[in-house]
């Protein structure tokens, strides 16, 4: 009510100001009634646009703020998911390069193994032995490989080949892609 009291007292002064002129546009030096009028309507539309328009806009620009922030929360939570996803198949990928590099290990020491006995043995025994311990990297690889991806394409390294030509990237992306929740939880 103060605001009011000094726009009141306000007014009075113009008005006791302006009362000496007598020429110009009423634009310039207005009457008292006239802003004592546009005072009180200016109040009243104040007053009906804060119980009928403001809490609607209020209301609107809270909602957009919770989509948003919620928006916000999804993309967060989803960009932690995929990098837990990431590091995972990083993991399993390390992983199987180590027991790729372990068989590989064992199939060096083999042949070298192999490679001694054959010098008395002979050249063919050792050829057999060599071969042997490739077949047996290749099938680890290959189960490795299946146990990773869950494809079969066949027993060659021909066919895995092929089917990383033609599959690898998908395989990536659905690897490295959030798994989707359940929205009942678990136990429900």
């Amino acid at each position: 009510m103060e605001i009011v009291g000094d726009i009141a007292s306000f007014v009075v002064l113009a008005a006791e100001s302006a009362g000496g002129e007598e020429g110009g546009s009423f634009l310039v030096s207005p009457g008292l009634g006239l802003m004592i009028w546009t005072l009180i309507l200016f109040l009243f539309t104040m007053w009906v646009l804060s119980k009928v328009a403001f809490p609607k806009i209020q209301e609107a620009l809270d909602k957009r703020a919770k989509v948003i922030a919620d928006s916000i929360e999804a993309a967060e939570r989803q960009k932690r998911e995929s990098e837990e996803l990431l590091e995972e198949y990083r993991g399993r990928l390390a992983e199987a390069r180590e027991q790729a590099d372990d068989i590989m290990a064992r199939a060096r020491k083999a042949a070298e193994t192999a490679e001694a006995e054959a010098t008395a043995a002979g050249k063919e025994k050792r050829e057999e032995l060599v071969a042997a311990a490739k077949r047996d990297i290749e099938a680890e690889t290959r189960r490795s490989l299946a146990g990773l991806t869950g494809a079969s394409p066949g027993h060659t390294t021909a066919a895995w080949e092929r089917w990383w030509n033609e599959n690898g990237q998908d395989w990536l992306a659905r690897a490295s892609a959030p798994k989707p929740t359940s929205p009942s939880g678990p136990g429900r």
